[in-house]
């Protein structure tokens, strides 16, 4: 039981877990902003529902996610010890502002905002529930820049081997940050339309299955109100989903620019480009065994061109493949592990330079092909409930509901992608070495040395089995108050019951 193997296991089923949480929350949650900011406007007490039904399916996610996320940080210490001792100068204060900055004003005004419908006016609520969705961008904002810096470290200098924050703006301010934070927001926007869209139809199909479209004349006034709330929600969701994926498209592209820039071993991978082109093809697809560097037994279904544009934007550039690569690392960090104790088994062996394939070649594929799947089923809605029409077609429902997972599934694809394409860097090198030259950390050496193969596999089973229980409490409660619907949040109206108790839309 090597313990690498099972703490980079252990962070990666923790993380992508975690994940699941936070873009739905920070989508959610400007969405939730939006539709209150439409009630306060306009006095239409559909957009209060919505914002009452929407607003508890938020809260429940973001108090798993708050739960799930503690552990993260926890893990730095207790498995990547060596890790942390290497990035905690540098850490320390995106951290630190991401606690005491984003968390803290998420924390307050959420608080205010849950207990503070009858106690505070209509323009300081409204303000509350801002605060808090901006506060969950900016949160993501520093958590992003802490991770860009590992993908592009800047704003530093070497002090005894070890890396010393000398301008926390360049942290900030690192190009890696600027286009991972759009890219990843508009993704959170893809989930939370996701999930407006397939709740949305699920509650149509179980309540109104029968209904042709919106103003059906035998339908009472209660019925049709509820209907345009479903429906309203469905293609506001729609909506979000097809501008959050051009967002994303364009962002993707500047994303991409950058990464053949700062990390071309990891686009090369993502590729499966094994020899340099020019111009270079993007493959949409290959068969054969993408597992081998040389790529002698693989296929690939191409389109001329496109390869050279992400790369660099122009049509006949040249790109540099894998097998030319190689020597470039091999030259610059070595052919060889130290000698060294602390890196266990890899101590003394030969370095390999290229990620695992497989996963960044189809990791790539996966994020982009998910993406567009789900923003066309977002413009199939928007065509389906034109002019107030609702979908009969009996597999509708299921198939909205499932749709639900096609955002979530891109996120994470993406991000796996992003983690293993950089290997074998936890902190991958700067490509300009004039710059900040040294600061770069094999994963091999970042794992905590005290810690045996038995410990580390202990704590990933117990993490596992935990977050699973939590997964079942996460799946029971969504679909509890969903099936409660709009009904289960609204408080009762003046009159009605002497004991009005603000905090029922709370719990």
């Amino acid at each position: 039981m090597d313990p690498l193997d099972i703490a980079r296991w252990q962070f990666g089923i923790t993380t992508v877990y975690h994940f699941v949480m936070v873009p739905l929350t920070i989508g959610l949650a400007v969405l939730v902003a939006g539709m209150q900011t439409a009630w306060y406007r306009t006095g239409n007490r559909r957009y209060l529902k919505m914002t009452k039904f929407w607003g508890k399916l938020m809260l429940v996610n973001f108090a798993m996610g708050v739960v799930t996320g503690i552990v993260q940080e926890f893990q730095f210490g207790m498995s990547w010890s060596a890790y942390s001792r290497f990035v905690g100068d540098v850490f320390g204060a995106p951290l630190a502002m991401e606690g005491i900055v984003a968390f803290f004003v998420e924390s307050t005004f959420l608080g205010l905002w849950i207990f503070g419908w009858d106690r505070l006016s209509k323009g300081v609520h409204l303000a509350c529930v801002w605060a808090f969705s901006l506060a969950t961008v900016a949160s993501a904002y520093f958590i992003l820049a802490a991770n860009s810096w590992m993908q592009h470290p800047v704003g530093v200098e070497m002090v005894d081997g070890v890396p010393r924050l000398n301008s926390i703006w360049a942290v900030l301010g690192n190009n890696t940050a600027l286009a991972a934070i759009p890219h990843t927001v508009l993704g959170c926007f893809a989930v939370a339309g996701a999930f407006l869209v397939g709740v949305a139809a699920w509650k149509i199909h179980s309540r109104h299955r029968a209904a042709p479209a919106l103003t059906d004349p035998a339908a009472d006034e209660d019925t049709r109100e509820d209907r345009k709330l479903w429906h309203t929600s469905m293609r506001l969701g729609a909506w979000v989903g097809v501008v959050a994926f051009a967002g994303l498209a364009i962002t993707g592209d500047f994303q991409a620019k950058l990464m053949f820039q700062q990390q071309p071993m990891k686009m090369a991978s993502a590729e499966a480009l094994c020899h340099t082109e020019q111009p270079a093809s993007f493959s949409v697809f290959a068969i054969g065994d993408v597992a081998r560097p040389d790529c002698e037994n693989v296929k690939s279904f191409t389109v001329p061109y496109v390869l050279s544009y992400l790369a660099n934007g122009e049509l006949d550039s040249e790109v540099k493949g894998v097998q030319e690569l190689i020597p470039e690392y091999q030259e610059r960090f070595g052919t060889h592990y130290p000698d060294d104790p602390a890196l266990g088994k890899m101590a003394g062996q030969p370095i390999e330079y290229v990620p695992n394939l497989p996963a960044t070649y189809w990791g790539f594929r996966f994020m982009i092909g998910f993406g567009s799947v789900a923003a066309a089923g977002a413009v199939a809605v928007l065509w389906l409930t034109r002019g107030g029409r609702f979908p009969r077609w009996r597999g509708w429902p299921l198939l909205a509901v499932a749709s639900i997972a096609t955002p979530f599934l891109g996120n994470i694809a993406g991000w796996i992608f992003t983690e293993l394409g950089r290997q074998p860097f936890v902190v991958a090198p700067n490509p300009d070495p004039s710059g900040v030259d040294g600061v770069w950390m094999f994963t091999a050496a970042a794992v905590s040395s005290g810690v045996s193969g038995g410990e580390m596999l202990t704590s990933l089973i117990g993490l596992t089995t935990v977050y699973a229980v939590l997964a079942v409490v996460e799946v029971f409660l969504m679909v509890r108050f969903i099936r409660g619907g709009v009904e289960s949040v609204m408080p009762p109206e003046k009159g009605e019951d002497d004991d009005d108790d603000v905090l029922s839309f709370a719990y």
